[in-house]
């Protein structure tokens, strides 16, 4: 998260300060660290997806309520990355509101609307009530702003008849949601199951040298979604992830030996994978190639095992404990960071705010690093009073 926050706001610094390993890739064939991000939480979404789904099917509930809560959650991603692509390209008659002033309602709106309020002591029914409330009041901002929402040509997010959805692309959020949706159903289908996992990871993968091909033209579905990409390629990093997190589930099944092994040659895996299909498309981040995808997988796995050996098992319980508290509210933390931008804008601080970051490397690194500082600290602290988003 707070990579993710560092590195956008590290993009709006002047190109000639920042170095292009701190950037996006640009080209054919490569990727930097910042391309590792949106990966990593793909990767990071299918290694919750045994612990949370699991969760819910070892207290016996039924497989069809465990569907309808991941359709749900796929549903509220898609409506908000939605309205944030919306927000990039938007026109000046919207009833009277600004750009800025739609952008930050719109975020605001979308925090109230996903958000849990609760309070220590015997007043839960109570917080409960405000909780509904608050969501309700949300909800109904959501709706208002997508209706008078106005592009600069004049296009509306939500057309009546005939029935339309104006997207472009679904935004960050709404890619993660096809992800999840593929890989919860992936897991909802074979469990644990390594052999079946591994399995779907390579015919995902496969789906996107099909869509390449021309095998889905012509498919209604590749009307609405990416076939190759949307729900190929990038749930192929999410299910990936339910594979590694396989050896975690249930706790303690696998000996700390045995997870370090299985680990090491899912790495292993990934990488030579990755190095075979090369020179296929080439890695990139853009069109997801495949070997983009495999190297994701490979680098995020090894991040994750140093961070599991230091922070779960060795010594560095402070590590652990920070990581909590800042991993508890990353869907708040993300719409904060994205609501920055036309905040500062709405305020007049956009040439102070710029010049921050526009003398030299160290000042754009610095601005940008507090500003992901910030942002998870007033996200900790707003968990810590009872106030997180829950989809």
């Amino acid at each position: 998260m707070f990579t993710m926050i560092f590195v956008n706001d590290l993009a709006g610094a002047p190109h000639n300060i920042v170095p292009d390993w701190m950037r996006h890739f640009k080209g054919g064939s490569g990727m930097t660290f910042v391309d590792l991000v949106f990966p990593g939480f793909l990767f990071i979404v299918g290694m919750s997806i045994p612990f949370a789904l699991g969760a819910r099917l070892r207290r016996q509930e039924p497989v069809w309520k465990t569907l309808r809560h991941v359709i749900c959650r796929t549903v509220a991603l898609l409506v908000i990355g939605i309205l944030m692509v919306n927000d990039e390209t938007p026109g000046t008659d919207m009833s009277g509101l600004s750009p800025n002033v739609w952008a930050v309602l719109m975020f605001l709106s979308a925090i109230l609307a996903f958000c849990s309020i609760s309070a220590s002591g015997g007043q839960q029914r109570r917080w409960q009530l405000v909780s509904a409330i608050v969501r309700a009041v949300g909800l109904a901002g959501l709706i208002i702003l997508a209706w008078i929402f106005r592009g600069q040509a004049g296009e509306r997010i939500i057309n009546l008849w005939p029935f339309a959805i104006h997207t472009s692309w679904y935004g960050i959020l709404g890619l993660i949601a096809w992800a999840y949706l593929v890989g919860s159903v992936v897991f909802l289908l074979f469990g644990n199951n390594a052999a079946a996992l591994l399995g779907c990871v390579a015919l995902l993968l496969a789906l996107y040298p099909a869509d390449k091909t021309g095998a889905f033209r012509g498919f209604w579905l590749s009307r609405y979604v990416g076939i190759g990409e949307m729900l190929g390629a990038h749930p192929s990093i999410t299910v990936a992830g339910v594979l590694l997190a396989s050896v975690l589930i249930p706790a303690g099944r696998v000996a700390l030996a045995g997870r370090v092994r299985f680990a090491l040659l899912f790495m292993a895996g990934c990488a030579a994978a990755a190095l075979l299909l090369n020179g296929l498309y080439g890695i990139n981040k853009n069109q997801a190639t495949p070997s983009w995808c495999l190297w994701a997988c490979a680098i995020t796995a090894a991040l994750w095992l140093i961070f599991h050996l230091l922070a779960d098992l060795g010594p560095v319980h402070p590590l652990a404990r920070v990581l909590a508290v800042a991993g508890q509210n990353v869907l708040l933390a993300y719409l904060l960071s994205e609501m920055l931008p036309s905040a500062v804008s709405l305020f007049g601080l956009d040439d102070w705010y710029s010049s921050l970051g526009a003398v030299n490397l160290a000042g754009a690194v610095a601005r940008s690093a507090g500003c992901a500082a910030l942002i998870l600290a007033v996200t900790a602290g707003l968990n810590r009073v009872g106030f997180r988003l829950k989809l």
